[in-house]
């Protein structure tokens, strides 16, 4: 359906609202007492089977009675007669619905028919649906009030849509009382037409709209709304606050790769790769929001100005473990403000002008504050003093303020009931107004991590071209015809060598004379190891010998392997046993690939060997990606910093560790059937030596 359709959601001339009901207690006179409040304009048109009156409003019998066109229907009526009213409503012609009677596919059964024909018919008959399951919907522009919330919302920028109704009858109750306003107010319930993707792509082009939010449970169609939510990110901010992250992923995952990857981790590189910023909480998500909707996305250098020594030092520790950075003054920003501020004052940022300064000498400073060029964001603390009043420091602040529109300003007054009035002020004159300093330091976190992501270049998808896709195809259709999905390490391997990445030199041996012959050809010291799909982890059953020097001691390795893994592992199909050359090890680094049911391939970058799962030095990206996240992927571990050569150590050879990623990126693109990828560990060597992939693990689907 064409987003327009949404118009009539949000901007109505006419609403129906189907199971309005004279008992005060009901949701249906709730509704309509709501809808009347809100200062709606339109015409209303309360149906209920008996008629009469309702609240001045006279009322219809059915849909069909009212004289009318209808933009709009709101349902209330109970579940089992939801689809005969939508059937009603769709030969009468109306445009919108918002169901929020539940009783649908939330209790299984009977409810999951009924849900399917709820689609069925609005599909049928072209009308736009919000719900079921749903509190409503809220346009403070309009206006419009469809829930059955107990407030209505403040005016205000920024649209938030949820999930779940029960959070935005909390967040509308927190949002009053902390002053801050609404555009859109949007509970999506069951998402059986209208979703979240839907909506962004819609708020995206609302002129009332500076910021969006989200609070979702799932998301069902991950990689279109990593596309659209990316396009939607160039014009404005989309926060999102996730909830259910905490389950483990893949229960059954035979790869570290696996093991890593839950749902936090797909959700967190999918909303990465989108330019969607994760709050941790409702208080951080709103923090976010309002500095996003009504400052200037700021390039990070940050001032910090106050009356108390102490409010500066905390801060400024703050904004460090933020990862922000503190603005360095320009020269002509020191004379000025050592001339104007006494000499006990602090002036090379943070600043902090003293407990004795007055409403004029906090202004003169923050005007010079905020004309030095190397200064895009002033974080402007109080204290309360006897000497500064707050409501008339909120004054200066808000109308220095017109004179700098491309400066972000942010307020953080650190007391009570004292500053009731300021903070009111601020925020109805678009200041962004916190009563902790690590709120505002989250707030100026938003605005630069947003100024990062419209800043960022598009990502050119580049192929990997000297590639064998062809020896690939034929590598994995010999193990489906095996009956396997799962391929022996001696397969991995040969799978690796054809996408151009490094492998120790092996061999499959089937007889200890067999693996003589080999490590002779390959040349001392090797590596044995047990071949077969069904022992994966092969050190466990002392299905690994290690640093071989002569024929004797491979054929006692040999035998000892075979007996081993007949002993530990009885049922395991055996193929033989793995020869390979043993090279020396330089830095341990993990690439591993596991697939997400929502947003597809996600690729792991990290600290390799053992202590992956111990250390979890990892980053996650959802596949595919171009060479600009790959790098990014690096930077963002720990590991990162070991191979630039950290203290001392040797400088590693980075460029030839993005080219894995690079062709595995480009393997996952030529045979998506792969689900789980481990090259753990891959050996990085110094700068022009180049990396070796030691142990490799692939996982095919089970068609």
């Amino acid at each position: 359906m064409d987003l327009k359709d949404l118009d009539y959601v949000f901007k109505p001339s006419s609403v129906a609202i189907v199971g309005a009901s004279r008992n005060p207690e009901k949701i249906g006179h709730v509704i309509l007492k709501n809808l009347i409040n809100s200062g709606y304009g339109g015409k209303i048109y309360p149906v209920n089977i008996h008629g009469g009156t309702i609240l001045g409003h006279k009322v219809y019998k059915s849909i069909s009675d009212i004289p009318g066109d209808i933009d709009l229907m709101v349902v209330v009526v109970p579940a089992k007669y939801v689809n005969d009213v939508i059937k009603e409503a769709g030969e009468k012609g109306v445009r919108a619905a918002v169901v929020i009677t539940a009783g649908f596919k939330e209790i299984g059964g009977e409810g999951v028919e009924r849900e399917r024909k709820l689609d069925e018919l609005v599909s049928k008959y072209g009308i736009r649906l919000i719900g079921p399951n749903c509190l409503g919907v809220i346009d403070t522009y309009t206006p419009l009030n469809t829930t059955f919330a107990h407030i209505m919302a403040r005016k205000g920028r920024i649209a938030f849509i949820s999930q779940s109704g029960a959070m935005c009858t909390a967040v509308l109750d927190w949002a009053y009382e902390s002053h801050i306003g609404f555009s859109k107010i949007v509970s999506m319930g069951n998402k059986t037409q209208t979703d979240e993707l839907q909506l962004i792509e819609y708020l995206a082009d609302d002129p009332q709209t500076k910021a969006i939010l989200l609070y979702v449970e799932s998301i069902d169609n991950g990689q279109d709304f990593i596309e659209k939510a990316r396009e939607v990110t160039k014009k404005k901010p989309i926060l999102v606050l996730k909830g259910g992250i905490t389950e483990a992923g893949a229960k059954a995952a035979i790869s570290h790769t696996g093991a890593l990857a839950g749902r936090f981790e797909a959700y967190n590189a999918a909303f990465k790769k989108a330019g969607v910023i994760m709050a941790s909480d409702v208080s951080e998500l709103f923090d976010y929001a309002v500095a996003l909707s009504t400052q200037p996305a700021s390039r990070g250098e940050i001032a910090v100005l106050s009356n108390a020594g102490g409010l500066c030092i905390l801060t400024a520790d703050q904004l460090v473990k933020r990862g922000l950075k503190l603005a360095i003054f320009s020269d002509e920003t020191i004379k000025k403000l050592r001339k104007s501020l006494p000499p006990t004052a602090a002036i090379y940022n943070p600043v902090d002008i003293v407990g004795d300064a007055d409403k004029q000498r906090y202004l003169s400073t923050l005007k010079i504050l905020l004309s030095d060029p190397n200064v895009s964001t002033v974080i402007c603390l109080l204290a309360p003093t006897a000497l500064i009043d707050p409501y008339e420091l909120a004054e200066g602040i808000t109308e220095i303020k017109k004179s700098y529109p491309d400066k972000a300003i942010i307020t953080a007054f650190v007391g009570g009931p004292v500053f009731k009035r300021a903070r009111e002020f601020l925020m109805e004159h678009g200041i962004p107004y916190y009563d902790m300093t690590i709120r505002a330091v989250n707030s100026a976190y938003a605005l630069n991590k947003y100024r990062e992501i419209k800043d960022r270049k598009p990502c050119r998808y580049v192929t990997v071209h000297d590639v064998d896709n062809v020896y690939g195809a034929e590598l994995i259709r010999r193990v489906r015809l095996d009956g396997r999905n799962v391929l022996m390490e001696h397969e991995a391997k040969e799978l690796m060598k054809a996408y151009g990445i490094p492998v120790p030199k092996s061999y499959l041996a089937k007889s200890p004379i067999d693996a003589v012959s080999a490590a002779e050809y390959i040349g001392y010291p090797v590596v044995l190891k047990i071949a077969s799909p069904d022992i994966l982890h092969k050190t466990d059953i002392g299905g690994v010998k290690v640093g071989l020097r002569d024929s004797e001691e491979v054929e006692d390795a040999f035998d000892e392997i075979i007996m081993n893994a007949r002993k530990l592992a009885p049922k395991a199909r055996i193929y033989g046993v793995l020869v390979e050359k043993m090279v020396s090890t330089g830095v341990e680094a993990i690439i591993g690939v596991t697939k997400d049911l929502q947003f597809g391939h996600m690729m792991m970058f990290g600290m390799g060997g053992v202590y992956t799962e111990l250390f979890r030095d990892v980053s996650f990206s959802i596949l595919p990606i171009c060479r600009e996240e790959a790098i990014e992927m690096i930077k963002e571990t720990k590991l990162y910093h070991i191979l630039r050569g950290y203290r001392g150590l040797d400088v590693m050879d980075v460029e030839k560790t993005l080219d894995v990623l690079l062709r595995i990126n480009q393997l996952i693109r030529d045979f998506p059937e792969i689900v789980e990828l481990d090259i753990n560990p891959l050996s990085i060597y110094k700068s022009g030596e180049g990396v070796m992939a030691l142990d490799v693990k692939i996982v095919l689907s089970k068609e």
